[in-house]
């Protein structure tokens, strides 16, 4: 690994980014940087980041591809967080405005101001909807069909900037994967313990996904819980 201003970067095999990924998360937890309580911590952040991260089960340009395009894409608007459709908005802002003449009848002028400035803004609502809904889909196909050919893969949220490249030479697929912490004061820390990762631990075990339900269908018992609640091994000898 090696390790810059500009973040930890590794160069390798599939099963060493995946490692170096992994390592990165289980150092950030270590400092509890996943943790609501604590400073500085980043939970949601850190979530973010534990599920874009490479694992050993997928494919670089179908699961990663499709995981970048998803976090890269434009935020909800407000109607849409309000679990409102264009459509819904656009029939909400035509009753604000007969609202609004129906004010006018009632010689309510200030009323009828209101009631047309809430119209305007369900109309400004809902075009908003609209515009992210259409950006997502050129975005979707852009990111996955054309910028994921030419650039990194790349994931970028408060906690975590992180970017992975491809190459083949001489039939040899190889990968460089560079991963940053924003947070200074988190970034010494988990160097830190990435340097006693290094110097304690001798083997890593690579999570990979476990199919135990044919197996606890055929035998009748539940699977078992995995202790490590998903996370990778580091093995001490």
């Amino acid at each position: 690994m090696e390790e810059s201003i500009s973040g930890f970067k590794i160069r390798g095999t599939w099963g060493d980014v995946v490692e170096h990924g992994e390592r990165i998360s289980r150092a950030l937890r270590d400092v509890d940087a996943n943790e609501s309580a604590g400073e500085p911590s980043y939970p949601d952040a850190f979530a973010e980041w534990d599920e874009w991260r490479p694992k050993a089960h997928e494919r670089i340009e179908e699961d990663v591809s499709e995981k970048t395009a998803d976090q890269a894409s434009v935020k909800e608007g407000k109607g849409e967080q309000a679990g409102k459709n264009p459509d819904e908005d656009i029939r909400t802002a035509g009753e604000k405005l007969t609202e609004s003449y129906e004010k006018l009848d009632e010689d309510d002028a200030d009323g009828a101001v209101d009631k047309w400035g809430e119209s305007i803004e369900y109309v400004a609502r809902a075009a908003d909807s609209a515009g992210r809904k259409a950006l997502r889909t050129v975005e979707n196909t852009v990111y996955q069909r054309v910028m994921t050919q030419l650039a990194p893969y790349y994931f970028d949220n408060e906690l975590i900037s992180a970017n992975l490249q491809r190459s083949t030479r001489n039939g040899e697929e190889t990968f460089v994967f560079e991963i940053n912490v924003n947070d200074d004061e988190l970034k010494d820390e988990v160097s830190s313990r990435l340097a006693e990762y290094e110097d304690e631990v001798d083997r890593w075990h690579v999570d990979t996904e476990k199919d135990t339900d044919v197996v606890a269908a055929a035998e009748g018992v539940e699977p078992p819980e995995d202790e490590n609640d998903g996370r990778s091994k580091p093995s001490k000898n």
